[in-house]
């Protein structure tokens, strides 16, 4: 199946600044979402608990999606690894993984962004009545 696959060590560095990026937007994605959690908490107005049950979700995904990401991360460096030293199949298949967790990490992005835009929606409902 892998007999005739063969990748060189600046294909998984491609992806190197691509999930730097990545990351880098998963953690402001977080870094907002807490802050509002936040603003929230010290207004002390009572929050709807589809709002909060939400946010918890939202949380949870964005963890998932870091994890992901960082796990995709480590798996090319150790793809990098195993090409270095001669282990070209072995080398290939973790880089498989590493593009099937990136691959994850971006339908979680996806799912979380759905999330936000209903509660938004949820939002501009309230402001029309």
């Amino acid at each position: 199946m892998f007999e005739n696959l063969h990748i060189s060590l600046t294909t998984p560095a491609l992806l190197f600044p691509a999930i730097s990026l990545l990351l880098l937007a998963y953690t402001n994605r977080f870094f907002s979402l807490a802050a509002l959690i936040r603003s929230l908490s010290a207004e002390g107005k009572p929050v709807h608990s589809g709002q909060l049950k939400n946010l918890r979700r939202r949380i949870v995904i964005i963890r998932r999606m870091q994890e992901a990401g960082v796990s995709s991360f480590a798996l090319c460096v150790l793809c990098m690894i195993f090409i270095y030293v001669g282990f070209n199949k072995t080398g290939s298949v973790i880089f498989g993984s590493s593009l099937l967790l990136l691959l994850y990490s971006l339908l979680l992005s996806v799912l979380e962004i759905r999330i936000s835009v209903d509660a938004l929606n949820y939002h501009l409902q309230e402001l029309d009545q």
